[in-house]
C-alpha cells in the first residue's frame, strides 16, 4: 500500500513537471488561415479593398433635414499587379487589350432614390456614392471608365449620408451595404 502511494506521488510529480515544462516553452500559439480566390482579370484586387468599412460618423439629424447631406468620406478600390499585355500573352491570361476599368455598385436602394438604403434603428436617410470627380454614381450602373496603368491602380470614391425627401429622420445606428463588380475593357 505504501508503495502504491509513493508511485502515485512520483507519477503525479512527473506529470506536473512535464506540463510545467510545456507551459514554460509555449509563449502563445494560434492559427493563420489563408483565403482568397483566383479571378480571370488583368488586375488583382488588394485584400483591403475587398471587404472594407467606411465610417460615416455620428451625423446630426438637423444636417439631414430637407434632403441635407453629411460630409463625404473617401474610400478606395486598390487594384494591384495589373498586366496590360497584348495578344502575345500565353493562353489563359485575360490581360490582353485591357485598357480601362469600370465599377458597378449594387445594393438595396432607398425607395425612389439613387441612394443605398439603410438598416438599423435609424431611418429617413440613404447613402450616396460619388466618384473622384464628384459625379454621382448610379447604383446598378457602370461608373465612368478609368484608364488602367501597368502595375497598381487606385479608384477613388466618396460616400455620404443624405436625408430622404419627405421622410422623418429617426436617430439611431445604421448600416448600408454596397457590393461592387469590376468590368475591364
Amino acid at each position: 500500500m505504501k508503495f502504491d502511494k509513493i508511485a502515485a506521488v512520483v507519477l503525479l510529480s512527473l506529470g506536473m513537471a512535464t506540463s510545467g515544462a510545456y507551459a514554460a516553452d509555449a509563449q502563445g500559439s494560434g492559427t493563420v488561415t489563408f483565403t482568397g480566390n483566383i479571378i480571370d482579370a488583368p488586375c488583382s484586387i488588394n485584400p483591403s479593398s475587398s471587404k472594407q468599412t467606411v465610417e460615416l460618423g455620428s451625423i446630426a439629424s438637423a444636417a439631414l433635414a430637407k434632403e441635407g447631406k453629411s460630409n463625404s468620406r473617401e474610400f478606395t478600390i486598390e487594384l494591384e499587379n495589373c498586366s496590360l499585355a497584348d495578344d502575345s500573352e500565353p493562353d489563359g491570361v485575360r490581360a490582353a487589350n485591357a485598357k480601362s476599368v469600370t465599377v458597378t455598385f449594387g445594393g438595396q436602394t432607398a425607395t425612389g432614390t439613387n441612394l443605398l438604403g439603410i438598416t438599423g434603428t435609424a431611418a429617413g436617410a440613404g447613402v450616396g456614392i460619388v466618384d473622384a470627380s464628384g459625379k454621382q454614381v448610379v447604383i446598378g450602373q457602370a461608373s465612368a471608365a478609368q484608364t488602367l496603368l501597368e502595375n497598381d491602380n487606385t479608384m477613388v470614391f466618396s460616400a455620404y449620408l443624405q436625408g430622404l425627401k419627405s421622410a422623418t429622420i429617426e436617430p439611431g445606428d445604421f448600416t448600408s451595404i454596397a457590393n461592387f463588380t469590376l468590368d475591364y475593357q
